[in-house]
């Protein structure tokens, strides 16, 4: 039977998916992993495990099903994520991840001072932030001289996996654009001023699109892999994008909304839009361009509450429910990681208001999905005001799997969201874009006929002025702590390590 792989390395797990010519998924598999958090606002993962956990996961499925004709391999992964290897295609280091990696914060100050944020805005897009990958690397040159002397080649979980599988040393251009300041976004290409200036002794990867195809599988990834030697690996790209892929949300005027252990927001348009609060970014296929944002936390946030309370999703959920709009009375700040968009602030920190001794788990845990609902109304209307034109709204992830939430999310928003048959994710989108560039010119799937929309959220009506209210109070909530919350973050910045710091190999 011939089909296509999908692989996606994400923050807390790997997923694979096997899936035939008409979309149908024959087989999935899974693999979770923790990442290291070796210092507050530190979050790093070892890059082997990535190419481990694609070998298990590939081995797992081909098992499944037997028969299975591999015609492509589809890759994505979280980022935008700074994995530095030797010439020998060896990690110098643990990969920093994406803007959950607050420790730049002098070298994006120190950019900013040398380049001015007019000229990095102009050339890339955005500002700088957490997110942004440039400051990540010269943060290794600045902290960790010896490991920078060694770097040579820059990868994020899906070029990793390219090289691995078939030696082509690449990188899709949504990915680049967000290594800022090294990438200029309407050329398309590497700003080779900046390149040299922060990242000069790295090979600069070529640039790809994340559909088009990167090279083919080699006979020693093949022995490994068990899949066929010569099949095409496309590009990939970064999971939210080739999320938004997998349900049909990368047209002009789409919005995809990722729940997942963090949120992220993909607003697809065919002009660039520049805001300091806001990332901008090329899209996944040429012509297109990006508004993005992401909250920190969302998943991350509800499984901390249920470690913590020791009860589980289905108990919570439903005394979530009873609880009932507002939480009698409670008001969450997610941002127990910091806070990426829209408010830009690595020392952000959650903030629970309103508690009293009668409130309940259930009472938490509605909050806190209320909470991650205000954070995705809170950048909706920051990239309305920067001129996104948002026409439609496709929701995608894990978290898609109880209605509670998705509830929750359109009452406080307002938007009526799309829910696609299949919310498997990113791997899923990879698959896609795997059987895309693989198939004859007149015979290239349609994700509307791979995976069609099967339910429909509505807000209701009657609480838009109860949430207009809490959102004004969501806001200045936030500007009303935020000088004790700073003060906090330094003392927590001050402290020892809670867990072992993580070996430089």
């Amino acid at each position: 039977m011939r089909c296509t792989l999908g692989v996606d390395i994400g923050t807390s797990s790997s997923k694979g998916v096997l899936v035939a010519a008409d979309g149908t998924i024959l087989a999935t598999a899974a693999r979770a992993h923790e990442v290291s958090r070796p210092r507050t606002g530190w979050v790093e993962m070892d890059g082997a495990v990535w190419w481990d956990e694609f070998v298990a996961l590939t081995r797992e499925l081909l098992a499944e099903v037997a028969g299975a004709e591999v015609v492509g391999v589809g890759v994505s992964g979280m980022g935008p994520c700074v994995l530095l290897a030797d010439e020998h295609d060896e990690p110098v280091r643990p990969a920093i991840l994406y803007g959950v990696d607050t420790r730049a914060t002098m070298q994006i100050e120190r950019m900013i001072g040398e380049l001015g944020i007019e000229e990095i805005t102009r050339v890339g897009g955005s500002t700088l932030t957490s997110q942004a990958g440039g400051p990540k690397i010269a943060w290794i040159a600045d902290e960790e001289p010896e490991a920078w002397a060694r770097a040579r080649r820059l990868y994020m979980p899906a070029s990793w996996l390219v090289r691995k599988l078939t030696g082509a040393y690449v990188l899709d251009h949504q990915s680049a654009s967000q290594t800022s300041p090294l990438y200029d976004i309407e050329r398309e290409q590497w700003h080779e001023p900046w390149w040299q200036r922060y990242a000069g002794s790295l090979d600069a990867p070529t640039l790809l699109w994340a559909g088009d195809v990167a090279g083919m599988i080699t006979a020693e990834a093949a022995a490994l892999t068990g899949l066929p030697a010569g099949a095409p690996v496309i590009a990939g790209t970064i999971d939210a994008w080739t999320e938004a892929v997998s349900v049909g949300a990368h047209e002009v005027g789409d919005l995809m909304l990722m729940y997942g252990t963090t949120m992220f927001l993909v607003a697809t348009g065919d002009e660039t839009l520049r805001t300091p609060s806001m990332w901008t970014t090329a899209g996944a296929f040429a012509g297109t361009r990006n508004l993005a944002g992401g909250l920190s936390t969302s998943g991350a946030l509800t499984a901390w509450l249920k470690d913590l309370t020791g009860a589980d999703y289905p108990e919570l959920l439903a005394e979530a429910e009873a609880s009932g709009a507002g939480a009698h009375g409670l008001l969450v700040l997610p941002y127990f990681a910091g806070e990426r968009t829209p408010i830009q602030d690595p020392d952000a920190r959650g903030v629970v208001a309103g508690l009293t001794l009668a409130h309940t788990r259930g009472d938490l845990y509605r909050a806190a999905l209320e909470a991650t609902a205000l954070g995705v109304r809170h950048n909706v209307e920051t990239m309305r005001a920067a001129g996104a034109d948002i026409r439609r709204i496709v929701a995608v992830g894990g978290g898609t799997q109880g209605r509670l939430w998705l509830q929750v999310v359109s009452d406080v928003t307002g938007l009526v969201q799309e829910v696609p048959r299949t919310t498997i994710g990113a791997s899923y989108g990879a698959a896609f874009l795997a059987a895309t560039a693989t198939a004859e010119t007149d015979a290239a799937p349609a994700i509307t006929d791979w995976n069609p929309i099967a339910e429909t959220i509505r807000p209701d009506e009657s609480l838009r002025p109860f949430y207009d209210a809490l959102f004004d109070r969501y806001v200045r909530l936030y500007e009303g702590t935020k000088d004790v919350v700073h003060d906090l973050a330094a003392t927590q910045r001050d402290a020892a390590p809670t867990t072992p710091t993580t070996e430089t190999p």
